[in-house]
């Protein structure tokens, strides 16, 4: 397997460079897999939105695919719309489910993210990426090392063991602020959901608003015993 290391070592980045690295490594990652053996799993969050702006100044026609589990804030779709409008050459597929949300009632019971949250994903999130993923050698995520502390380890490129692929972040150094700046700088669409008190934004049933001082991350899966949808377990260094 393709490490980071082999093709281009360890990465510095310009202080004064605004992207903090993210486009060098943008452009490593398309140079070095062709773009139909990438694709950017994005939630559409205001990382999601920086990221895709990133990524269409690198490959206009990339691959996006969003994890459609029909649990979604209509604000989200709303974004989507947006996005498609200012990125007409971008490719961005929702990827559904094996099962719809009544299918899934009918086998597991009503309201499975109450009961198994983390059943749920695996069901809605996880198995579907797994399969969008089979052919393809890496995919890009807008992971950040300041959302949480089960994110702070993460890299420019990692070593993803649950999906067996290599695994690229490169907005995983930008602060809160930076991505608030560049979007703002650059007239970006977002999820109106942000100006509500949203930092994070997944299903609805599983998200709430946060307070300022709390982590960014902490609105999700509220009272439970849950950080992680399941999508990013077991990522290490490569």
């Amino acid at each position: 397997m393709l490490t980071y290391e082999d093709e281009i070592g360890e990465l510095t980045f310009d202080k004064k460079d605004e992207t903090k690295g993210a486009l060098q490594v943008l452009n490593w990652a398309f140079e070095t897999y062709d773009k139909d053996a990438i694709v950017y799993a994005c939630s559409f969050g205001i990382e999601g939105i920086v990221l895709i702006d990133l990524l269409t100044k690198v490959e206009s026609s990339a691959t996006v695919v969003f994890l459609n589990t029909h649990l979604h804030f209509q604000e989200t779709y709303d974004v989507i719309n947006s996005v498609k409008e200012k990125y007409p050459y971008l490719v961005i597929k929702l990827i559904e489910p094996e099962l719809s949300v009544e299918e899934q009632a009918n086998q597991y019971g009503e309201k499975l993210w109450e009961r198994n949250p983390s059943l749920c994903c695996h069901l809605r999130k996880v198995d579907p990426l797994r399969k969008t993923l089979q052919n393809k050698y890496a995919w890009i995520s807008g992971l950040r090392k300041e959302q949480s502390l089960t994110r702070e380890h993460i890299q420019f490129i990692n070593q993803d063991h649950q999906f067996k692929k290599i695994k690229i972040c490169p907005i995983a150094h930008w602060t809160w602020k930076e991505i608030w700046r560049y979007a703002h700088n650059n007239h970006l669409p977002y999820n109106k959901l942000h100006d509500q008190g949203y930092p994070s934004i997944g299903c609805f049933p599983c998200t709430s608003p946060t307070c300022q001082e709390e982590d960014l991350r902490s609105g999700r899966w509220k009272g439970k015993d849950k950080l992680e949808c399941g999508l990013h377990e077991n990522v290490r260094r490569s």
